[in-house]
């Protein structure tokens, strides 16, 4: 079955799943993507046809990021990045092949994470989704997107998305 068949309105919470790789949170994230219009040609700039989806943190004030969230035990990989961008931004689409794995501190606490990040070309936004009543979401360029994202290993990450985009032929976007 689907994950889209069985959207929860509910997000997951709590820890009792959650992995942990030598005491690093394991957190996995997507960089919802989409052109503009039907598809990119050769006379098209992907910068210009490129559109990022960054959502609101949590926390009034914390800035945007791309969706992410812990990793838990009962879940592929994959799996969870998906469940993470249809619960924090309401899209969903195929999961792509992973950008990298980044150790990153945490802005609220002391705490180390291990970020998984993937590429999420979007099939489908949904109106209601999970957290719609705390986040925002916006579809933005790539460069807006690095000067809002307040990650810089999700600046990375995008700087990825773009490099591995730009090096396909635009016959397979």
């Amino acid at each position: 079955m689907e994950l889209k068949n069985i959207v929860s309105m509910v997000s997951r919470s709590g820890r009792q799943l959650q992995r942990y790789n030598q005491g690093q949170r394991q957190v996995v994230g997507c960089i919802p993507y989409r052109f503009k219009g039907s598809k990119m040609g050769s006379d098209v700039n992907l910068e210009d046809a490129l559109e990022v989806l960054v959502i609101s943190a949590q926390r009034k004030g914390k800035g945007m990021l791309f969706p992410k969230g812990g990793w838990e035990s009962d879940e592929s990989i994959k799996e969870a990045a998906l469940r993470e961008s249809v619960e924090e931004a309401g899209v969903f689409g195929t999961v792509e092949g992973a950008l990298g794995t980044w150790c990153f501190k945490s802005k609220g606490n002391d705490s180390y994470y291990e970020g998984h990040m993937f590429p999420l070309l979007v099939e489908e936004q949904l109106e209601f989704w999970p957290e719609k009543n705390i986040r925002q979401r916006h579809w933005v360029s790539v460069p807006k997107a690095k000067e809002v994202c307040q990650y810089s290993w999700m600046k990375e990450a995008l700087d990825l998305l773009v490099t591995r985009l730009e090096s396909t032929p635009s016959s397979d976007l």
